[in-house]
């Protein structure tokens, strides 16, 4: 072994001419070490899963704790515990402070179930088992085009949700209610329903949208067309006896199939995804079932000219190997809706992960 005295390395530090050049600032990781990072990208999605699923964030209050008081909340072990905690902290989710204890930040806040802006279940949705048996098979997506869900579970992914996974399909449910709640009201905040009587959410889900739309312009009416399982379990405020009941019409219905609905302005959110052909009928439906000069306005998910692309471009690839769907360019939408006839307007950012393309069904 090589040892260095302390004489030479004060020589060192102290002869200018053994000195190496300028040492450029440091911007972060460099290449090598963030490539590094990004492949243990795992370990980070499976670190919050672990904190969502032990309610890490609930049982950590507004004073910060040590981990062996986190610990005994939780019923856990102290010293994994302490290292889960640092990992995440590694990524802005929790904070260690100098004396050993953590507290929250903005992110571990959103793995609060309590939190109003919660992310806890679109955390586990994300992080599902099922999930973690297809992406090693992205390679065998990329090279056919296709899902590769039915070769590995042996059948199609809704079925398997459903029929082979209660939990996943309760989790599912949990999240797309949550981002759908969410977004709505972001939804309700953008569009001007000025000279609109009527407004229709097609394949609307449980109705979030069209509940703060009519939340928030009352002589306004609404109707919800969605699948009859889906409508049949649609926000109270929208079923009967609810709040907005009386200017609310559930229509059982797809999409991809008829749009028997008379409206000033048809919403068409994140359902536009699933294949090219099942698209194309939709938006032919709405041209067909709207009257001349009717609004329709279409919000999706861009995996281009978007602040959110990490975001959008990994929704997009789980898209691929779950069901062979895709989310949309700029390009790529704007394309449909003209083939379908639409005239498109103004495009519009509805938050950091969703855009709203303003058309108008021509004369």
């Amino acid at each position: 072994m090589t040892t260095v005295s302390s004489t030479s390395i004060s020589t060192t530090l102290t002869t200018p001419t053994t000195l190496p050049g300028p040492i450029p600032a440091a911007h972060g990781p460099q290449p090598g070490m963030r490539l590094r990072e990004l492949v243990f990208g795992a370990a980070c999605a499976a670190a919050v899963r672990a904190a969502a699923r032990l309610g890490v964030a609930d049982a950590l209050g507004e004073t910060p704790a040590t981990a062996a008081e986190l610990a005994a909340a939780l019923q856990c072990e102290q010293q994994p515990l302490q290292r889960l905690l640092r990992a995440l902290s590694c990524y802005g989710i929790f904070t260690e402070t100098e004396d050993g204890t953590f507290v929250h930040t903005e992110m571990s806040r959103l793995l609060r179930e309590d939190d109003p802006h919660s992310l806890r279940y679109i955390a586990l949705w994300c992080t599902e088992p099922w999930t973690w048996q297809v992406w090693p098979r992205l390679d065998d997506a990329v090279r056919s085009g296709g899902s590769v869900f039915q070769e590995v579970y042996g059948k199609g992914f809704f079925d398997y949700l459903h029929q082979d996974a209660h939990e996943s399909a309760h989790v599912f449910n949990r999240a797309m209610t949550t981002s759908s709640m969410q977004s709505a009201l972001d939804v309700a905040d953008l569009l001007d329903l000025t000279g609109v009587s009527v407004v229709a959410d097609i394949g609307g889900g449980q109705g979030h949208v069209l509940a703060s739309l009519l939340e928030k312009h009352p002589t306004v009416r609404g109707v919800l067309l969605d699948l009859p399982g889906v409508v049949a379990k649609a926000d109270p405020r929208l079923r009967e006896g609810g709040q907005l009941a009386e200017r609310a019409a559930m229509v059982p219905g797809d999409c991809r199939q008829a749009i028997p609905v008379e409206a000033d302005m048809y919403i068409i959110k994140n359902i536009l995804e699933w294949d090219d052909e099942s698209t194309r009928r939709t938006l032919a439906n709405v041209v067909a079932a709207a009257r001349p000069g009717a609004r329709v306005v279409i919000i999706e998910n861009l995996v281009d000219d978007s602040p959110s692309m990490k975001f959008t471009t990994a929704m997009d690839l789980l898209l691929l190997l779950n069901v062979g769907g895709a989310k949309h360019t700029k390009h790529s939408l704007c394309t449909r809706m003209e083939d379908a006839g639409l005239l498109i307007g103004e495009i519009r950012p509805v938050n950091a992960y969703l855009h709203a393309f303003e058309c108008t069904v021509p004369g």
